[in-house]
């Protein structure tokens, strides 16, 4: 891959490189995110991340809040599959938006520069925003050359996602791996209690376990029906292996 782009800012490297119409972005050696607008789906990760939205039904999702921007990668999906009326996108390092607006093509959304802990606090402290039908808690940093969650999803950080979620939205969150979701504050008896719809889908290419929570059941037979071919579990095709469990 050509390298296209290269900044240096304090102890962190950023860089994005290219191969044809694929672009990547690199901090400090890992591999953030990669878009490709001729072949979008390719059984990547930001795939396994835009597969639960098609556990809603179609047009429900009309707002979407996006914790951890990366380059952009699935705000591009979200647009191209699933097409919400609006995008909030947060991150906490400028130079990801940046790449983002001028790499990745991220455009006709509001990216805020903002500690995520700092954003949703704000929208409780104000109570005025409408809210979202999905959001996605993609907050990952890098420690010591591996990719690692920014801060624990403990109960109290659950609780207020769950108070910015509309009544039948759901909350997509990435962990590192199943063992961590399972230690995380969505499986407390507080916040468990709240959640009518539970999932899991991971892909055997990556440890990545991500969750899928709602007030509301969350019918698999919907997603099946809904999902492009690229990432549908149903398509014997598919490009994305990955496997849909519904926690108890």
């Amino acid at each position: 891959m050509a390298l296209v782009w290269e900044k240096q800012v304090g102890g962190n490297r950023y860089q994005v490189r290219k191969h044809g119409a694929s672009v990547r972005l690199y901090s400090n050696g890992v591999f953030h995110s990669q878009w490709n607008p001729r072949d979008p789906l390719k059984g990547s990760l930001w795939e396994l991340l835009l597969l639960p939205a098609f556990f809603l039904p179609e047009k429900q999702i009309q707002r979407v809040l996006l914790l951890g921007v990366g380059g952009g990668a699935l705000i591009r999906l979200l647009q191209k599959f699933v097409q919400p009326e609006s995008i909030v996108g947060v991150d906490i390092d400028p130079v990801h938006l940046t790449v983002a607006r001028r790499y990745f093509g991220v455009q006709g959304v509001e990216l805020v520069c903002a500690d995520a802990r700092e954003f949703i606090a704000g929208l409780d402290s104000r109570n005025t925003s409408a809210p979202f039908d999905l959001i996605v808690d993609d907050l990952f940093g890098h420690s010591n050359g591996e990719v690692a969650r920014a801060f624990e999803a403990d109960g109290y950080w659950c609780s207020k996602l769950l108070r910015q979620l509309s009544p039948a939205g759901a909350v997509v969150s990435n962990f590192v791996s199943r063992r961590e979701l399972l230690a995380s504050g969505w499986r407390q008896a507080a916040i468990r209690e709240h959640l009518q719809g539970a999932w899991t889908a991971q892909s055997p290419l990556y440890d990545n376990c991500i969750g899928v929570f709602s007030r509301v059941p969350l019918d698999k037979s919907n997603l099946l029906t809904q999902a492009p071919a690229a990432i549908n579990p149903n398509n014997p095709f598919r490009k994305l292996d990955s496997q849909l469990r519904a926690l108890q």
